[in-house]
């Protein structure tokens, strides 16, 4: 998908995350993401890898569900699910243009900015709305 859309001098954009609890700030995210080129394709970590990153108590939502709930927004051409810990394999297998990443990401941290960079392609960082996260939420809830 992403090469016939590149064929087109059509912009790919990739993004990734968990995106266990959706709400405004992921929106409000992917909107500016998709903002930066043509096509976004959203990377959701799977189960397993968020359990590795996040803890025995994470996800919330099983992949499928996130991958749904994601994939029904407007702002996203497609989803995938990616089962390491990092995107960096999926991010070599897509080669976007424009790789997006929180502004709480340093620099330097961005998994995959070398692949990208490499092919002439550009890391944006996205400032992040204040106020909202899923991590936030689940702490909300537990104490209600």
């Amino acid at each position: 998908m992403a090469r016939r859309i590149q064929r087109n001098a059509r912009t790919v954009v990739f993004t990734n995350g968990v995106f266990d609890l959706l709400h405004p700030g992921h929106v409000r995210y992917l909107s500016d993401a998709r903002a930066l080129g043509d096509t976004l394709i959203v990377g959701v970590n799977s189960d397993r890898s968020v359990r590795s990153n996040k803890g025995p108590g994470r996800p919330i939502n099983p992949e499928a569900e996130r991958a749904e709930v994601i994939a029904a927004l407007s702002c996203v051409d497609a989803v995938t699910i990616f089962d390491e810990d990092t995107p960096r394999d999926i991010i070599d297998a897509i080669q976007p243009d424009v790789l997006v990443k929180g502004a709480d990401w340093g620099p330097d941290d961005i998994v995959g900015r070398d692949i990208v960079q490499a092919r002439g392609g550009r890391v944006v960082r996205v400032e992040l709305v204040k106020g909202f996260s899923s991590s936030g939420l689940i702490e909300k809830v537990k104490r209600s």
